[in-house]
């Protein structure tokens, strides 16, 4: 069969699926009849050949352009890079916080350092990939599944930003938090209608999926940062008060949006393992950074905004952490359902980083929480959530470091095609 042709079927996989996944993941998806929107030759339904030619690009076609060469090696996998990647830098940096807090210096320092480093190499990443993969970018924007991954980029710079600030490197914060804010408030309105709205031959609910909450995250990591800025700033406070309640606010709206699309689209269409993917933790760590937000605003000095609202948020805060608490059995439940229960293999991907982030996210959030409001059972908890988090880093790391060898820095191989 002509591998050319059959790359015409490409896009009828989720991009994901087809880089980690097996052939039988790639037939399981194909089989249950999912439509993918840039998948008009799959419309009617899998065909034998559509079967057959996704197993050609996925074991030879696809894989011959990855073991040409290093430097091809590496150009394709940038091409495919995850617009979710940055959740590594938002897990890392959120980490190092919790560690700060916690008082491991040491670790949280060498944290910030690798989160530093991590956010210079994926910025250089996407700037390569924006330059000679433009394509690949407009494609992502267009995808359901991938666009809102697109607002990690938002998070992991205030993350990191609110990381810096605790360093003492204030100035840098402001600078990113800048950044990140300006890119909030275009994302916010660029994506949803690129990826959703914009065409109306994709249902809304069929569409809808875990990554989506990383549109709150970004909404909250502006009102974190915003928070932590105000001792620094004095003179800026009533404008830091307004951006910190404001982008609060629009983030817990924007969770009871997305949450009530995923839950009507869990509920109105089947639930199939391969769609139980690790992004859907995200809803635990949307939760648990609108808590972090709030715990900050009502930390902050007297300013109208904050006292018009610090009764409020103070008493939210505490509903989003015990709904991030009741949240954490089901989703490692869905875990054991999708890969004990039905098998589906345990590979890498790049949305690991979806769920190491919410468990760090939780843990600081909690302790944070704790010290705001005066709850110790609550700052308790957070504490021993951190080193999960730290053991579920360490993981996704040295997992990651493997796939990244066998992937990209292997050795060449066989690269004939038929």
């Amino acid at each position: 069969m002509n591998v050319e042709r059959a790359r015409t079927f490409v896009d009828a996989v989720d991009r994901t699926l087809l880089d980690t996944g097996t052939v039988d993941d790639i037939d399981a998806r194909l089989s249950d009849h999912v439509r993918h929107p840039n998948a008009p030759l799959l419309a009617t339904g899998t065909t034998p050949l559509a079967i057959t030619t996704i197993k050609l690009v996925k074991t030879r076609g696809y894989s011959a352009r990855v073991t040409t060469g290093l430097r091809d090696r590496a150009d394709v996998a940038i091409r495919g890079l995850n617009p979710g990647y940055f959740a590594l830098v938002m897990a890392s940096g959120i980490i190092s916080t919790g560690l700060h807090l916690g008082g491991f210096q040491v670790l949280s320092l060498v944290l910030m350092i690798i989160d530093l480093i991590a956010y210079v190499i994926l910025l250089l990443l996407t700037g390569w990939r924006l330059v000679k993969h433009r394509d690949a970018i407009r494609a992502d924007f267009a995808d359901p599944t991938r666009a809102f991954g697109f607002f990690t980029v938002i998070a992991a710079t205030n993350v990191l930003g609110v990381r810096l600030a605790v360093a003492g490197y204030h100035q840098a914060t402001a600078v990113l938090l800048v950044i990140g804010g300006l890119l909030w408030l275009l994302l916010g309105y660029v994506i949803p209608w690129t990826a959703v709205l914009g065409n109306p031959h994709r249902p809304l609910l069929s569409t809808a999926n875990g990554t989506w909450f990383i549109w709150v995250v970004a909404s909250q990591s502006v009102a974190v940062s915003s928070a932590t800025l105000e001792p620094v700033y004095p003179s800026a406070r009533d404008v830091l008060a307004v951006v910190a309640v404001l982008s609060w606010s629009v983030g817990v709206f924007l969770y009871l949006l997305v949450g009530g699309l995923v839950a009507a689209r869990l509920i109105v269409h089947p639930l199939r393992p391969a769609d139980l993917t690790p992004p859907y933790w995200v809803a635990m760590g949307a939760s648990s950074i609108t808590v972090l937000a709030g715990a900050r605003i009502v930390e902050m000095a007297d300013a109208p905004m904050v006292d018009a609202t610090r009764g409020l948020i103070a008493g939210l805060a505490v509903v989003f952490w015990a709904f991030a608490t009741w949240l954490f059995p089901p989703l490692v439940a869905a875990g054991w359902w999708r890969h004990r229960t039905h098998r589906m293999p345990f590979t890498y991907q790049a949305t690991w980083w979806s769920i190491v982030f919410p468990l760090g996210m939780y843990a600081v959030a909690g302790m944070y929480l704790g010290e705001a409001d005066s709850l110790p059972l609550v700052g308790a908890i957070g504490s021993v959530e951190l080193w999960v988090a730290v053991a579920a880093w360490i993981i996704t790391v040295v997992v990651m470091i493997g796939h990244l060898i066998r992937t990209v820095f292997r050795p060449v191989a066989d690269s004939s095609t038929s």
